[in-house]
């Protein structure tokens, strides 16, 4: 059951929000300066200097190669809150007087966790803490090797008393203004596949002289739909998906070799690595009873995010008294997030805020049917509303509240 909190935090959290309030108008500011110039994963040192410019007061501290951290608060005990300093590489298309024009786009709202946490840095620094509060921009959340993993191994968080780490992502599947926490697994662990199968090649036109490794690979890719339906407990959440075919250089030639890439998502470890086996069973044998052979490289990525049963018990009581409305049916996707990583270190809270379109964004037909797209997460007309920036401002503040109870 939820835990009221106590007169201590609730005063706290109020004065939080008392002064974050302050600080919207400037987040917003920021933010839309942070989406005007996005960086791609590894070359984020332009976005953490206009951070760290508009932290003048604190002292950062330099992490995974561009990233950084500050601490505010007492010494002894403190809760990690992070954000991502990282974009994606596309086109922008929300027209927005703000927008990217370089290739690069904060199309899945990295802008609006920089300035939420910013914002909450400075509320911080005018209200006494009950424990210390570090704030971590991250590098290369979209990419592997990821930034929350080469965090943890640098050892740095380790000279911290680290208690709880805490992060917050916006998602347009959850109704606008609502916070989703959840116990347990909220995202998938998140690895990659490359399967290649190596034939004979010839004349497309004596296919009998040849082992054609383009119906082998075929013949794969229709095997592995059938792994999560027919392998996994239906009631488990499981993803098996081929991204990229290739195969040959002229359409009369058979090739030597075809190959193709996926990613497997999974909720639970034992599934996991039952599909790791899988996939590898299934490729060679294929390739084996059709006269090819098969190499199969399974990268392991990040793991299972699993939320905190202890703070998101006071977590949500927290953003109740915040008047945030909290999810009645958790979000649990098979997205995934390199947040995962920092349970190796803490216990950690992942919550999720619903968003809506900034209204600056014209919403796109589509050609048929008068149907609207879905504009999510990676799509190049995402723009959540400014309103999120406060909205998960707040909600990180409750969640590093939720942090400091671990240390009582």
């Amino acid at each position: 059951m939820p835990v009221w909190p106590d007169p201590a935090s609730a005063r706290t959290l109020s004065a939080l929000a008392e002064h974050i309030e302050a600080e919207v108008p400037a987040a917003r500011a920021l933010r839309r300066e942070l989406h005007r110039h996005p960086d791609l994963s590894g070359t984020e040192r332009p976005t953490a200097e206009r951070l760290r410019h508009a932290l003048p007061t604190l002292h950062p501290t330099r992490v995974a190669e561009t990233g950084f951290l500050v601490r505010v608060g007492p010494p002894g005990p403190a809760v990690v809150v992070r954000s991502e300093l990282d974009a994606l590489p596309l086109r922008e298309q929300t027209g927005v007087e703000w927008a990217a024009t370089d290739g690069a786009m904060h199309a899945c709202g990295h802008d609006v966790h920089l300035a939420a946490l910013w914002a909450l840095l400075q509320a911080a620094r005018r209200v006494e803490l009950p424990v210390g509060l570090i704030g971590l921009f991250q590098p290369r959340e979209e990419v592997q090797p990821s930034g929350a993993e080469t965090v943890v191994t640098s050892g740095l968080l380790a000279e911290h008393e680290v208690v709880a780490v805490v992060g917050g992502h916006v998602q347009p599947r959850v109704p606008a203004g609502v916070i989703s926490t959840g116990v347990g697994p909220v995202n998938a662990s998140a690895d990659e596949f490359e399967i290649v199968v190596h034939g004979q090649p010839g004349h497309g036109a004596y296919p009998h002289v040849t082992v054609d490794p383009v119906p082998v690979l075929a013949a794969i890719i229709n095997g592995l739909q059938e792994l999560v339906g027919r392998t996994i407990d239906p009631i488990h959440p499981a993803v098996v998906t081929v991204g990229l075919v290739e195969a040959g250089t002229a359409a009369n030639i058979i090739p030597a070799s075809a190959r193709l890439q996926g990613v497997i998502r999974t909720m639970y470890d034992a599934d996991r690595t039952h599909l790791h086996a899988a996939v590898r069973r299934l490729a060679e044998h294929a390739a084996a009873a059709r006269g090819a052979t098969a190499d199969v490289t399974i990268t392991v990525g990040d793991p299972v995010l699993s939320n905190d049963r202890r703070l998101v018990r006071f977590t949500d009581p927290l953003l109740a008294h915040l008047g945030l409305p909290v999810a009645h049916e958790p979000f649990r996707s098979c997205g995934a997030d390199d947040f995962s990583h920092y349970s190796r270190i803490a216990p950690i809270l992942m919550m999720f805020l619903g968003v809506r379109q900034d209204p600056g964004v014209a919403i796109a037909e589509a050609a048929t049917h008068g149907a609207r797209h879905e504009v999510g997460l990676h799509h190049p007309r995402f723009l959540p509303a400014e309103e999120s920036i406060r909205q998960l401002a707040l909600a990180l503040a409750a969640g590093y509240l939720a942090g400091a109870q671990l240390a009582q």
